[in-house]
């Protein structure tokens, strides 16, 4: 088979070989504990196993009792790893230990302790060493006990193992929020010193996109590899689900909200998610319970020649071995039970501590916590200025005044970026509240919110695109200047491309709410919809520069990559679970990359290309004088991702600027003379000429312009006379926002390189 364990232990040793490294233990638990069928003969409290393999100890903590009298049983002993069955035997109970088993005493056992094992089992060989390196082992030991006489079940425990590394860790979720936190900074800052306009808070919602995005893959109905789901979850706190428990206290007020208005669903379990996941999905992979069918003569023989009573104690005490055990309510699920947790949302916020049913009204308590925080860092913010515009400080820098003038387009811009950001997990926790017919109440605020969400995002997304349609000008007078969030993004002409980014949204949240059984459905309409994306920014190039469109199309194209390959995790296709581990492993990766890749954009956008340019026209200054003085005037944070500079043609009166744009810059193609100029000595200009064009060039890389020779000058081939009035304004001025600019119009600098030319000619 191509996805062998040797495969899977390579890959593994590739992907997560930085946290390998850490000072750990092989070890092997029990991370969950739940009955696969009613108790009967045996109860369990507690039991909890820890296997070191170090010393090849065991440490238990263990409260059973039996409690059915004269009950003979056969024992099955059942392990499943990533749907691999490497123990499924039956052991006689009667014939172990002399009988002292049969019938099963009625005997109340509390104990733990830690005890070596004897090495003539040699249970080290037996565990292949990727079992303790491997993040979220996909393994879970069943031990039957069924009636020698009747056959009927007694007892049925099911154990999950552990090895304790999983791909969810704070610190990844830490560190993409603090990317988030610092790219906003970023955001804010390049928004109050240069304007609306900057790029910095247009990568700052592609980057939270991108964040959401693997927070919503994870909530689709697949079979996710236990791996990957984790994975999703390190991005939860981007739709508004941030880890909780059962004693927290805004689950608990919303636990009582939901039993006073007719909520009847259960709570979140204090053990998380594992003990109800459905049996056919990771980490079980089983798709019924297997129960005793045979015995298992070689079993019944070793197992009888151990003596449990002569086992060594180990050196280490149970005080010094690591909490590593759980313990806590031993649940029931069987496959009729109406608490198995299906794939998709049911099991994300259960893993975090958060029940179904409480998802939409904790996205909506954070909702109103960061409308509420935006809205009073944006009061503050109007106070500070309102005091430094009575200050000194104020008339030293203009620029204050200016800021406070404009201050509140740039708090409706803010705020609508919030509404943006929240958008999508608004859709889909509420679309899936409707689903659930829990809390009357609840229903209430999601409907609330929905119109809140879509009387600010519609008339925003109204005003943005209607002077697309009519002028093709995104500063034109009809568009306000707070539905910046929206234009800012697109070229003048293409800010309709926000339309169709609003309908895929919609479209994602409602088939991830109402598909929630049909995960196979969910998937391909992801795969449509992407390529639906993909194909419209390579049709339509919506974004001002071709940086922006490549950047779009490799975000677009990793999205289509990553759900096409989990189309690999639709139940109907009963992927082997290796397989999907190892698919699962890529799309976490490829995932990964792009926020490596989002990361290193915000370091730029934040300056640090600039100072990079900077540094290195410093060190070239001998050779490039003249480069890097145009560097040192580029300051519009909008530059950096073209790398376009700003220059400026000198005259003697006006200075008229080429190539800054408050929006977008442009770099045009190379200049080619007109057709119509002819090459003629320069004149000095005349005392009655209308114009200031035409003087001697003061150095080699001045952009200044020549005049046509005057009605005196005497030259064999001089053209006819010509008179123009200089103007502040660059003839190129009016097509600055244009992504092709137009050789139809000679520019300033054509006139400066045919003039030029002419000068070589003559000298010559």
């Amino acid at each position: 088979m191509f996805f062998s364990v040797a495969r899977l232990r390579l890959l593994a040793s590739l992907l997560f070989a930085p946290a390998l490294v850490a000072s750990r233990d092989d070890s092997l638990f029990t991370s969950s504990v739940t009955y696969c069928a009613p108790p009967e003969s045996l109860l369990i409290e507690q039991f909890d196993i820890a296997y070191f393999a170090k010393n090849q100890s065991i440490v238990f903590n263990i409260s059973a009792a039996s409690v059915d009298p004269n009950t003979n049983v056969v024992a099955n002993l059942f392990l499943n790893v990533y749907g691999i069955q490497p123990i499924n035997v039956s052991i006689d109970i009667c014939s172990l230990f002399g009988g002292a088993l049969c019938p099963l005493p009625l005997y109340t056992f509390n104990g733990s302790d830690s005890i070596s094992l004897p090495k003539n089992l040699n249970i080290q060989s037996k565990i292949p060493g990727i079992t303790y390196a491997i993040p979220d082992l996909e393994a879970y030991a069943q031990l039957t006990l069924t009636d020698v006489k009747s056959g009927d079940v007694k007892a049925c425990v099911q154990t999950t193992l552990s090895n304790g590394w999983s791909t969810h860790q704070f610190a990844v979720e830490w560190t993409t929020a603090g990317i988030a936190i610092f790219a906003l900074a970023v955001a804010i800052w390049q928004s109050i010193v240069h304007s609306d306009l900057a790029l910095a808070p247009i990568r700052l919602i592609d980057l939270m996109a991108l964040f959401q995005t693997i927070a919503l893959s994870g909530l689709l109905s697949l079979n996710f590899p236990s791996l990957y789901r984790s994975y999703t979850l390190n991005f939860a706190w981007t739709l508004g689900l941030f880890a909780a428990s059962t004693t927290s206290p805004i689950q608990q007020s919303i636990n009582r909200m939901r039993h006073l208005t007719g909520g009847d669903l259960s709570n979140a379990s204090s053990n998380g998610a594992i003990d109800f996941v459905n049996r056919k999905l990771s980490p079980y992979n089983s798709a019924s319970f297997v129960l005793a069918d045979a015995l298992a003569p070689s079993a019944r023989l070793s197992l009888s020649n151990i003596d449990l009573a002569n086992f060594p104690v180990s050196n280490t005490s149970v005080d010094s071995t690591p909490r590593i055990l759980v313990g806590g309510d031993v649940a029931t699920v069987t496959q009729d039970s109406s608490n198995v947790l299906q794939a998709g949302i049911p099991i994300y916020t259960n893993s975090i501590g958060i029940a179904t049913v409480n998802a939409f009204m904790t996205v909506f308590f954070l909702a109103l916590i960061l409308a509420t925080i935006t809205l009073g860092l944006l009061a503050v913010g109007y106070g500070v200025c309102f005091v430094l515009g009575r200050t000194k400080f104020a008339r030293r820098y203009p620029g204050i005044g200016q800021f406070r003038s404009r201050y509140s387009s740039f708090a409706r811009a803010w705020c609508l970026r919030a509404v943006i950001v929240s958008s999508l997990p608004v859709l889909v926790f509420t679309f899936y509240q409707w689903t659930l017919k829990d809390s009357w109440l609840s229903v209430l605020l999601s409907v609330l919110l929905l119109v809140a969400l879509a009387t600010i995002l519609l008339p925003a997304a109204f005003s943005a695109t209607r002077t697309s349609f009519l002028k093709g000008e995104r500063d034109g007078p009809n568009t306000p200047e707070w539905v910046t969030p929206l234009t800012a993004p697109y070229r003048p002409s293409r800010v309709y491309y926000i339309l169709p980014l609003i309908l895929v949204m919609v479209v994602k949240a409602l088939v991830t709410a109402f598909a929630r059984a049909h995960g196979t459905a969910q998937i391909i309409i992801f795969v449509l919809l992407e390529s639906f994306l993909f194909l419209s920014i390579i049709a339509v190039k919506p974004h001002p520069t071709r940086g922006a469109d490549v950047l779009a199309c490799y975000l677009c194209v990793t999205r289509l990559v990553c759900n096409g390959l989990m189309i690999a995790f639709a139940e109907s296709l009963a992927v082997k679970p290796i397989p999907r581990v190892a698919i699962g492993a890529i799309v976490a990766v490829i995932f990964s990359v792009a926020v490596v890749v989002m990361f290193l954009n915000t370091l730029i956008n934040a300056g640090l290309w600039r100072l990079l340019i900077f540094v290195f026209t410093c060190c070239h200054r001998g050779r490039s004088v003249g480069h890097a003085t145009l560097v040192g005037h580029s300051n519009d944070p909008s530059c950096v991702e073209k790398g376009a500079v700003i220059t400026a043609c000198e005259k003697d009166s006006a200075t008229v600027a080429t190539g800054g744009s408050r929006y977008f810059p442009h770099r045009p193609g190379n200049p080619s003379p007109p057709s119509t100029v002819s090459c003629s000595q320069s004149s000095p200009p005349s005392a009655t000429s209308s114009t200031t064009l035409g003087e001697t060039l003061p150095r080699r890389w001045s952009f200044q312009h020549s005049r046509p020779p005057s009605v005196s000058t005497n030259a064999p081939y001089s053209p006819a006379p010509t008179h123009r009035t200089s103007t502040a304004s660059s003839p190129i001025s009016g097509q600055r926002h244009s992504r092709n600019i137009s050789s139809s119009v000679p520019t300033p600098l054509d006139e400066h390189f045919v003039h030029d030319r002419c000068i070589r000619t003559t000298m010559v």
